[in-house]
């Protein structure tokens, strides 16, 4: 062997040489045992690569499959170019949106179509079952980025050019599925046939592309009923698109040229009058049915708690008393907490509050005493107590806010005509482009990431070591139970990214290369470069986003 390469593979925990130049993937054939899932990408020195990537110094490689988190990005980002090279096969002059995600998939629909036939499903799903038996490689190639933009113009892909154009590189990738061409934020499988497991259902006015979960990829996730969600989905996607901002390139325009001034106003008046609308709904059933508790649950980085205290200024400009009392307040003290599977402190379980406590409290509040409530300290670990007591009067009503708030065995003993519902979380409205949808964790994680840096003392490996626990947590615990609010509110601002991103890049570039984390902060920094910041000066106190960023009037 000529000029061999030392490999550290962490699959075979061993160190194996290959001829300068061998890819990825003919080590993984030559060296690496089949495994019960399908190679999709590697890390190596810490970084995503395609398997295509061909060696040519020493190197440590880990392969993963569909079980990781990036794996099942790679997974899902390569059946949806399976799927555009199919609509382009069946129907050429039909333009294609990916819109957002479900438990089950991704929903898409064809501009100015109402949905598709079971015979069209039908069609769309056996053309690219051929393709995956085609085997077709994907490659992916560096163009000039004015080629590029060109080669999209031609295309159609406005929305691709627009980013390009707004976010100016010397080179671009440029992806080929056979004369299929696509810009994807991410690394892809080497060809059709690693995506083998999926569907098309006719779904509302498109469809649903079905495809499998990490927890099982060996089978479909089923397609749950969202009604709640997908109608805030739908709301918000006419808004952004009337405001002119349904893309990343399309909000870039906007600020290079100005306008993020009004586009922070615009989304914040938004904010508030679907605030007030619910406020208006909740003081109704005050009056009508008796409730006098409002529960707010969501995900993690959410913005829960600057709603709760938003939605309470409402509620007192209709003469209520709003009580807000935060969940996190009632956890149990840290050797306490229970641990998940990875031995980690396990805060997304129900059992790491205080339910007896909780309750216990419920019931004297409501009963009209008047009693101190927990302060929990995150940086000892620690529960406190506040030194003024907490009392309810005929006009109160009392606001709690947790992510276990929609969960019925938090409050088993209050009746349901008592209780008010929401469900907050991040569903991100604006897309990189009409075939990339950003992801809603994304967000809530680059939120989460800024805030625990400044509030809580975590560095951003820190918080992305612990984001996988905290998503697992989220799955068992919080989105099962989103369809049983009575309303639901979507917290995000669809300029926030361009604030958060200094905010992010500062910490991000502080982890090092030598630690698993560095792929996912580098992917973070590569995602963001695709946003102009905006400066947070205009963003006024009382905004969500300053829960996270700081300079917020309330307090936390």
């Amino acid at each position: 062997m000529r000029d061999p390469i030392q490999v550290i593979c962490d699959n075979l925990d061993r160190t194996i040489e290959v001829e300068m130049g061998t890819s990825l993937l003919d080590i993984r054939r030559q060296y690496l045992p089949a495994g019960p899932h399908p190679y999709l990408a590697a890390y190596v020195n810490n970084r995503i690569k395609e398997l295509n990537y061909k060696v040519y110094t020493p190197i440590t490689v880990r392969y993963i499959d569909a079980t990781h988190f990036e794996g099942i990005r790679v997974y899902e980002r390569t059946a949806t170019f399976l799927l555009q090279r199919a609509v382009c096969e069946l129907w050429p002059g039909r333009k294609l949106y990916l819109r957002h995600s479900m438990l089950g998939g991704f929903y898409c629909e064809f501009e100015g179509r109402g949905g598709i036939s079971p015979q069209e499903a039908e069609a769309l799903r056996t053309r690219m079952r051929e393709l995956v038996e085609a085997a077709i490689p994907i490659t992916r190639s560096r163009v000039p980025s004015i080629d590029a933009a060109m080669e999209y113009t031609r295309l159609g892909f406005d929305d691709k050019t627009e980013l390009l154009n707004t976010r100016p590189r010397l080179y671009s990738s440029i992806y080929a599925l056979g004369d299929t061409k696509g810009y994807f934020y991410g690394a892809l499988a080497p060809s059709t046939d690693y995506v083998r497991l999926f569907d098309i259902r006719p779904y509302y006015d498109g469809f649903c592309l079905v495809l499998p979960g990490r927890s099982h990829p060996d089978a479909l996730r089923p397609i749950v009923a969202q009604d709640k969600l997908f109608d805030i989905f739908r709301q918000y996607k006419e808004w952004v698109a009337v405001m002119g901002v349904p893309t990343v390139g399309r909000l870039n325009a906007k600020v290079l040229a100005g306008d993020a001034s009004e586009l922070i106003k615009i989304a914040e008046a938004f904010h508030e009058k679907r605030l007030a609308r619910i406020a208006d709904t909740i003081a109704e059933a005050n009056r009508t049915k008796g409730t006098r508790m409002v529960l707010i649950s969501g995900p993690s980085s959410s913005g829960k708690t600057t709603s709760a205290k938003r939605l309470g200024i409402q509620l007192r400009i209709l003469g209520l008393n709003p009580v807000l009392v935060s969940l996190d307040d009632y956890f149990v003290d840290r050797d306490k907490t229970p641990r998940d599977a990875d031995g980690e402190y396990d805060y997304e379980a129900l059992e790491a509050i205080d339910l007896q406590l909780f309750n216990d409290h419920l019931q004297r509040l409501f009963a009209g005493e008047s009693l101190p409530v927990p302060r929990y300290d995150f940086l000892t670990g620690k529960r406190q107590w506040h030194d003024n007591p907490l009392r309810l009067d005929e006009r109160s009503v009392l606001i709690v806010e947790g992510i276990h708030g929609l969960n019925p065995r938090l409050t088993p003993s209050i009746p349901d005509d008592m209780k008010f519902r929401i469900y907050i979380s991040c569903f991100t409205s604006v897309s990189m482009d009409n075939l990339t949808r950003i992801a809603t964790t994304d967000n809530r994680l680059l939120r989460r990431m800024v805030r625990d840096n400044a509030t809580r003392g975590h560095n951003a490996q820190a918080t992305l070591a612990r984001w996988e626990s905290v998503r697992r947590g989220e799955e068992r615990h919080i989105f099962p139970y989103q369809e049983n609010a009575d309303v639901m509110f979507n917290s995000s601002l669809f300029y926030e990214i361009s604030v958060l991103r200094p905010y992010a890049e500062r910490i991000l570039r502080e982890v090092p290369d030598t630690v698993p984390e560095y792929g996912e902060a580098r992917r973070l920094l590569k995602f963001l470069d695709n946003f102009i910041p905006i400066d947070p000066a205009e963003i006024p106190p009382t905004s969500l986003l300053r829960e996270f960023i700081g300079g917020s009037s309330f307090r936390y």
